[in-house]
């Protein structure tokens, strides 16, 4: 195998023109320590000097434009924070204002009335005039389409690397000189070569050198296509490695046969006929628990969509083989509603189920630590409480964690220490992740989706009504009261002010009352700001229909399982997310009857909050509106995905380069699954270039 590459991982400050001061800047404000550093602070634009726009073209749906003029005049307006730099800017078909709110003295610096100056930015009007505000600016020298200098690079710089006199253009020139020290061989390939020939990939030499310096746009398009391809296809290689690796060394105990109690309930006790989505993830996990190696299955299944049923059937397997098995729920309620509606389902049947939660009293909880360690309880269905060190197992072999990013790894790691042969992982989810996240953020667990509503549940119409129409939204909320049913309000958390949510929840308890007044009608409250007791005792009386309504925040956000209740009216639906918004709706339509969820908004909401209530408005397809969601929002932003490595791209992006990763997925797979110590020929330099790169990235793993 070649020796490890040395000169990308040489420090920055031995490139000439920078020095310790100006490498200071670099790692302080971007990042940049090496020559590899450098090489993969890719230029965000190219300027095509021959293209120049006139001022007079720019209309209300201009969004960006370049544009070449001499400066007339500028001068600073206002005080304070108001202060601003405010230039003229004229070429041969009118004029326009350019702004700067920031780094003012650094732009006054260099600006010189009467010369000319190539402009690009962001268009807007004021005062019914063009403007833009923190253009790009610099002296224009024009430029002949030779093929040599007319796409120059722009790269990403800070205010105060600005302010130094180290603007992107300067980046520009160390990139430059940086390429004059490469050789092609001082960034060999880390693709297989078959690969690359295959797919028609550029090398990674001239990819790294036309992203910078293309020679035309064909070129940098090719660039851009090999070096996302590469972060994808290396994020797969990994993740497949974790995957196939965990595989071949983790032993699991065995479940050989479906038994009795599966059969039972099968055939005797089941309410509804199972979808087809409940028998394929049945089947999958039949299949992982046969192999002898641990299960570590991701369970995603859209609100309603039977995940108890598959939780059981799966415990019940465990059992026919001898295994007790562990379900670990986020809050008391949820364990409380878990353990009820999987005692209904078993309470024909011989099989020892327990509650273990923080207020299981004393001598409840002798007797369950004692079944557990005799193996006279079966199932056990807890909190936090059943990773205590006084819990233990005579033979745990499955544990089933829900809506697991409510917690830690560790605390999940000490229920695998429970028993001597870690036992099976079945993680459930009831957020819907999208495909392209699954396969970067979760692609070293198996995953399953459940994608179908059991027979007889109705699909939940879901209107937007402005606050305008609140008192027609109140009089539809009695009528559904008047035939017995239940409704929720719910209210936005404000994460930035406890105060602020207070007060609105409470003026919106209030103005709620007004509408329903007591004796009539009976309301429960849930906030943050309640005791624990309070809160459950609160939450128990809506479930039990001791009352019709339910005001609260978002605390019911997961979870809480009430088939009588048929509307749910989200106030300000403006101020929550996507997915949210979606995980609150499936509160509601859990019983045969229809269900309506109406999203009150005011009359000014954003564009971007009126396209979210549109799609609510349109699907009730949770994995469409993670989808959506993922699209609005980037990937940075999706709420529960792993902090990890896999979605820190530099240059790809999972929702617009959902085709690559596609491709990379199954280039990966192919890769691994042929060779999963990569150690054949044709693969030394990915497993090269690996070994180098150890560290860099971590994948969190479930268990």
């Amino acid at each position: 195998m070649p020796p490890l590459n040395t000169i990308l991982s040489s420090p920055i400050e031995y490139l000439k023109g920078v020095g310790p001061l100006r490498a200071d800047m670099l790692k302080k404000e971007l990042g940049i320590y090496t020559f590899l550093d450098l090489l993969e602070h890719y230029p965000n634009r190219h300027i095509d000097k021959t293209k120049l726009s006139k001022i007079r073209e720019i209309s209300p749906n201009t969004e960006y434009i370049q544009i070449a003029g001499t400066l007339l005049h500028y001068e600073l307006v206002g005080a304070g924070r108001a202060k601003r730099l405010v230039a003229q800017l004229k070429d041969s078909s009118g004029m326009i204002e350019l702004a700067w709110f920031q780094g003012i003295n650094w732009v006054v610096k260099n600006l010189q009335i009467g010369s000319d100056y190539l402009v690009f930015g962001k268009t807007g009007f004021f005062n019914g005039k063009p403007q833009i505000v923190h253009p790009e600016i610099e002296p224009f020298v024009p430029a002949k389409a030779d093929g040599k200098n007319f796409l120059e690079p722009v790269y990403p710089s800070t205010e105060k690397l600005k302010v130094r006199g180290f603007n992107g253009r300067q980046i520009g020139k160390l990139t430059y000189t940086l390429f004059s020290q490469l050789q092609p061989t001082d960034i060999p390939e880390n693709i297989p070569e078959e690969i690359v020939v295959r797919l028609q990939l550029m090398n990674r030499y001239q990819a790294y050198r036309n992203i910078h310096f293309p020679a035309s746009q064909a070129l940098y398009e090719k660039a851009m296509e090999r070096l996302k391809f590469e972060e994808l296809y290396i994020a797969q290689i990994r993740l497949n490695l974790v995957k196939l690796q965990r595989h071949a060394v983790s032993k699991g105990v065995v479940f050989e046969k479906v038994g009795d109690y599966f059969n039972t309930l099968y055939a005797k006790y089941l309410p509804f006929t199972l979808t087809g989505a409940q028998k394929r993830v049945l089947k999958e996990i039949r299949t992982d628990t046969a192999r002898g190696h641990q299960m570590n299955r991701l369970l995603q299944g859209d609100v309603g969509s039977g995940k108890t049923i598959v939780a059981l059937l799966s415990m019940l397997l465990a059992a026919d083989n001898g295994y007790q098995s562990c379900f670990m729920a986020p809050t008391e309620i949820l364990a409380q509603q878990h353990y009820q509606s999987l005692g209904k389902l078993v309470k024909e049947m011989p099989i020892e189920l327990a509650l273990l939660t923080g207020s299981t009293k004393t001598k409840e909880r002798k007797r369950i630590l004692q079944g557990l360690l005799d193996d006279t309880i079966h199932f056990v269905v807890g909190t936090h409480a059943v990773i205590e060190e006084v819990v233990q197992f005579k033979n745990l072999g499955l544990v089933i964690v829900d809506e697991q990013h409510r917690f830690g790894v560790a605390q999940r790691a000490k229920l695998w220490e429970k028993a001597a042969i870690p036992p099976h992982v079945l993680v459930m989810t009831a957020t819907p992740i999208p495909r392209t996240l699954a396969m970067t953020a979760y692609g070293d667990l198996d995953y399953s989706i459940m994608d179908e509503l059991p027979p007889g549940r109705k699909p939940i119409t879901t209107v937007h009504r402005y606050e305008t129409a609140r008192a027609k939204v109140m009089d539809f909320v009695r009528t559904e009261i008047d035939k017995g049913r239940q409704a929720y309000f719910i209210y936005p958390l404000i994460e930035e002010s406890e105060k602020m949510s207070y007060e609105d929840l409470m003026q919106g308890y209030e103005q709620v009352k007004s509408f329903f007044p007591e004796p009539k009608f009976r309301i429960s409250m849930v906030h943050g700001r309640q005791p624990s007791e309070q809160k459950d005792t609160n939450m128990q009386r809506f479930v039990s229909g001791d009352t019709q309504i339910m005001v609260s925040t978002t605390v019911i956000e997961v979870g809480v399982d009430v088939p009588n209740a048929s509307v749910m009216v989200i106030e300000s639906a403006e101020k929550f997310g996507l997915s949210q918004l979606h995980q609150l709706r499936g509160r509601v339509g859990r019983g045969s009857e229809q269900s309506f969820c109406i999203l009150l908004t005011g009359v000014k909401a954003s564009k971007e909050a009126r396209e979210r209530i549109s799609i609510m408005s349109a699907t009730n397809d949770g994995f469409k509106i993670a989808e959506k969601d993922l699209e609005l929002r980037g990937p940075g932003d999706i709420e529960g995905t792993r902090q990890s490595g896999a979605l820190n791209f530099k240059i790809a992006n999972i929702v617009n380069d959902r085709g690559l990763l596609e491709m990379a997925r199954e280039e990966a797979e192919k890769t691994v699954t042929e060779d999963i110590n990569l150690d054949l020929a044709k693969n030394l330099q990915l497993n090269q270039f690996l070994r180098m790169q150890k560290g860099k990235n971590g994948w969190s793993k479930i268990s």
